[in-house]
């Protein structure tokens, strides 16, 4: 009963404020519009509704805004109002609510994602113990809870002569992974009171086409646009304020890898990201205010919210590593795998995260090894628990040691990193947790034994300051992130902080349009699905789904002496290789638990190409090498696709064109994993772009060979993967595909024993 009646006072309010909504809105409209018409060269045009304005001038051409005319930036705020109060109280938007929100008293609110919008937009509502100032002070200052943000500058304010104020504001934002390029934002934001008393943030992008002055020139940045996005805080009886976010943005998505782009079109990972962000960090504080939350140790809230906060930007300047920051790259050891930057003048942001005791006096720095890969059918959230859980897995213990010491005057000599150096087991001492248990703030204690002698000098406790996120199964486009620091046992409020670690981001599965290149890659994975009975995942599916692909970053810093530059960088690029390594075996050994004995092959009606192939493929290895590529009792069907999707070694089709470079059309689950791509985005890769120079000479040399005697055998070498990354394999074979005609269909590659460098 409650809950009806809490939907039908939610009703009510909506339905009564939007009514004060457009009545102070068609005030103010009256207002503004009088107070320019004695001017010829006024706003008036831009003032008035857009559908009156499109009747008197289909195209309307905003004359020039600039700082200097207030008269049009209020031009451009009051419709950036409007519109915000139509997708925050309206249907401007077509929303839809997003799955996997924690139901019951204790939900944050209501939270909805757009549906077929120009870029991505999200829509929350939430009831929290704070006065309407409090909350608009608190979201305005955007760098405390949106972890995404690099830096805030307002460049310019302007009151308003209706008691509000317009800021002009340059935002930049940092990239989630290695691969992409960072974002940035030039906007107006517009802060106002209604008659009802509430109070209204909103924000857009300036650009050509609202007009106003352009913003300040990047090169390491991508300009991304917001449109129209804000925030509405209702005051309530009592008490209290109820607030609606809406975030809506449009990132520039053909300027980021096809592999990534469902990170920039997911309005999940967007709602994950900012709306439901802002509305955790005001629950946050007004549960602190209110002392319903209580931390042990001694520690204020403000305090233990501030480590996060480090931890979390240094570990995003880590990913990022901007030339302004002065971080540049470092030679290669000829292999592409890891990133080695180097950052020698620390002091630029020693205000921050690091401290000047970090580095030694007569010349150092801080170094970073980072890395980036794709993950197929494992989930986020339980891979990054077994990290945190069982360091040891992947860990080496003389390389935590050597971070140990670097916070000491005198480190000890550069490790050679080694999985599982000395025998170590880790301590987890709960430090603070978010309301929703989404993010812990812990202190790890690492125990050393020694195992000989010589060991004693590093067999000793050690301590790290641990941010786990995110590990919320359920929680649908989480990033999930494990971000650790050495700390010593004094554990200051100001302890420098050099933090390493994991991030997990899902990729949303791409909704690809009917077309001629995407029919045969659409029909190929329509025939995979989870389950016995279930049907193909959509890109709203269960969060339970793991039939989808994560970008996995790692990043590991360590700080340096100058004459020993060159020897911590190849014992770090051997280490993140190591844990790459050992992640690759922690996620084989989870996703088959998962997944892989329930993958099921299914024919749709009409649409044969995968079990049709799979049976050419088949046969065409059995006419032209006499051998059988399948073991099933009866190679046909079900059983045989399903057999083919989880061979062990990597078998890929290409087509056979003569006049154009031969492009992949189809690939199994190994051969998904051995090129870091999907079914999706198999299509987009050309067989010339991952061999190398050996392998297309000797693929060349064979190519008559392949065509008379319909295969051929291939000697070891070396690829790369959609990802950049190499690959070895022992043995390649390359096979004539035939069809029920005995023509030419495609050519197949199996690579045998496969594995990364």
């Amino acid at each position: 009963m409650n809950k009806l009646l809490m939907e039908e006072n939610d009703r009510l309010q909506k339905q009564v404020s939007h009514m004060v909504y457009e009545n102070g809105y068609m005030r103010q409209h009256l207002q503004t519009a009088s107070a320019t018409t004695t001017d010829n060269n006024s706003c008036e045009s831009v003032v008035m509704s857009g559908q009156h304005q499109q009747q008197q001038n289909p195209t309307p051409q905003h004359p020039q805004r600039d700082a200097n005319n207030p008269a049009g930036l209020l031009a451009i705020a009051e419709e950036t109002l409007a519109e915000f109060l139509s997708k925050a109280t309206g249907t401007a938007v077509d929303w839809v609510q997003m799955i996997g929100m924690k139901p019951g008293p204790d939900s944050i609110g209501i939270v909805a994602v757009s549906r077929n919008c120009s870029g991505v937009a999200a829509r929350a509502c939430g009831l929290v113990s704070l006065e309407p100032t409090k909350v608009a002070e608190i979201l305005k200052d955007r760098s405390t809870w949106f972890r995404d943000c690099r830096c805030l500058d307002v460049l310019s304010v302007i009151p308003t002569g209706n008691g509000g104020t317009i800021e002009l504001i340059y935002m930049q934002t940092y990239a989630p992974t290695t691969l992409a390029a960072a974002r940035d934002f030039w906007t107006l934001r517009y802060t106002t009171s209604l008659e009802d008393g509430s109070l209204v943030i909103c924000e857009r992008s300036l650009t050509s086409s609202t007009g106003g002055p352009t913003g300040p020139p990047t090169s390491s940045f991508i300009r991304a646009e917001m449109l129209p996005s804000g925030f509405l805080i209702r005051p309530c009886e009592g008490g209290g304020s109820i607030i609606h976010i809406v975030d809506h943005v449009d990132l520039d998505i053909g300027r980021v890898p096809e592999v990534l782009r469902p990170l920039y079109e997911s309005s999940k990972i967007l709602a994950q990201k900012m709306t439901i962000a802002a509305l955790r960090h005001i629950r946050q504080i007004a549960q602190e205010t209110s002392g319903e939350i209580q931390y042990g140790g001694g520690r204020q809230p403000a305090v233990l919210r501030t480590f996060s906060q480090r931890l979390c930007r240094s570990f995003n300047d880590a990913v990022n590593g901007f030339v302004d920051d002065g971080w540049s790259l470092m030679g290669s050891d000829g292999v592409e795998d890891v990133t080695i930057m180097i950052n020698s003048s620390p002091g630029k942001f020693l205000g921050s995260q690091y401290n000047a005791s970090m580095f030694p006096s007569f010349g150092g720095g801080v170094l970073c090894a980072k890395a980036s890969m794709l993950l197929q059918n494992v989930p986020p959230a339980l891979l990054v628990r077994f990290l945190r859980e069982h360091r040891s897995e992947w860990a080496d213990y003389g390389v935590d040691t050597y971070s140990a010491t670097c916070l000491k005057a005198s480190p000890y000599a550069v490790p050679c990193a080694r999985p599982g150096g000395f025998p170590s087991s880790q301590v987890i001492l709960p430090l603070a947790h978010t309301v929703e248990h989404e993010e812990l703030l812990e202190v790890v204690r690492l125990e050393g034994h020694a195992l000989t002698p010589e060991d004693l000098a590093l067999a000793r406790d050690m301590y790290l300051l641990q941010l786990c996120s995110g590990i919320d199964e359920n929680a649908v486009g989480a990033c999930v992130q494990l971000v650790f620091a050495p700390i010593d046992e004094s554990f200051a409020d100001d302890a420098p902080l050099l933090p390493s670690g994991f991030r997990v981001i899902p990729l949303d599965p791409k909704t690809v349009k009917d077309g001629p290149g995407a029919t045969r890659t659409l029909d190929l994975a329509s025939t995979l699905e989870v389950g016995p009975g279930s049907n193909r995942p959509s890109g709203d599916g269960e969060p339970n789904n793991y039939n989808l692909r994560s970008v996995l970053t790692i990043a590991f810093q360590f700080t340096f002496e100058n004459h020993l530059r060159d020897n911590v960088a190849a014992m770090a690029r051997q280490y993140v290789r190591s844990v790459v390594g050992s992640v690759q075996r922690v996620a084989l050994a989870i996703a088959p638990s998962c997944l892989s004995s329930d993958m099921v092959p299914k024919a749709l009606p009409g649409s044969p190409e995968a079990l049709t192939l799979a049976r050419w493929i088949c046969r065409s290895y059995r006419i032209h090498t006499g051998g059988e590529l399948i073991r099933v009792d009866s190679q046909v069907g079900d059983a045989l696709l399903k057999q083919l999707w989880q061979h062990s070694d990597a078998i890929m089709c290409c087509s056979l064109k003569t006049n154009a470079s031969p492009v992949f059309t189809f690939a199994n689950q190994a051969g998904l994993d051995m090129l870091e791509t999907t079914l999706v985005a198999l299509q987009d890769i050309m067989l010339d772009k991952i061999l190398d120079e050996a392998g297309r000479k000797i693929l060349c040399s064979e190519f008559s060979k392949i065509m008379q005697q319909g295969f051929a055998y291939l000697p070891a070498g070396i690829c790369v993967s959609s990802m950049g990354r190499p690959v070895s394999y022992e043995q390649a074979i390359a096979l004539k595909v035939l069809n029920d005609d005995e023509a030419n269909h495609c050519l197949a590659l199996m690579f045998i024993n496969w594995s990364f460098v």
